[in-house]
């Protein structure tokens, strides 16, 4: 009789790299010390809107917990001032997308 060996299966935290590996994004505002977000610092507010306008999450941007909702509310200011755009200019000439489209073709 051949002897058989044992041998165990790999573990998924042994793989290195990959998706959910490493750790958290610093807080860009944190590393700065930066106490407060400026709804007219619009180059920096760019940075955490996506193409098609929305504001990106947490875990996106790497931004703490106080500095993402202070990010949330100076985007919203500076889009009600006409600093920064509701939609983006790209997303905007796509036209409408989803069930609605739809819908208006059928009932012609």
């Amino acid at each position: 009789m051949a002897k058989q060996r044992s041998r165990k299966p790999a573990r998924r935290r042994d793989k290195k790299g990959g998706p959910g590996s490493g750790r958290r994004k610093p807080c860009l505002h944190c590393k700065d010390k930066i106490q407060d977000v400026d709804y007219r610092d619009t180059a920096t507010l760019r940075k955490f809107i996506s193409e098609k306008g929305k504001i990106r999450s947490r875990r996106i941007t790497g931004a703490c917990r106080r500095h993402q909702s202070q990010i949330a509310t100076a985007v919203k200011r500076a889009r009600e001032l006409s600093l920064l755009p509701y939609v983006n200019e790209s997303a905007r000439e796509d036209g409408p997308r989803g069930r609605g489209r739809d819908r208006d073709r059928d009932r012609d």
